[in-house]
């Protein structure tokens, strides 16, 4: 499957994981410095969908807000 996600970093609402349809945000306390707010989201989105870390793949928007993930379940 397919989603579309919004990261917001740096939030004091996170980690928390808002969905509507194939679209998520995703509110991160981690600051996207050295990937370390696309590894938090790899490891939130693992326990939302329930799937090991390995099922969660960033397709496109490695480095911005705006991301195409797959989760292979």
């Amino acid at each position: 499957m397919i989603y579309e996600v919004t990261v917001k970093p740096n939030s004091k609402k996170g980690p928390l994981v808002v969905a509507n349809g194939n679209k998520l945000t995703v509110y991160l306390r981690e600051k996207p410095i050295e990937g370390e707010a696309n590894t938090a989201l790899i490891k939130i989105l693992s326990k939302h969908f329930r799937v090991a870390k390995s099922c969660i793949i960033i397709k496109s928007g490695a480095r911005g807000r705006k991301k195409l993930l797959e989760v292979i379940s």
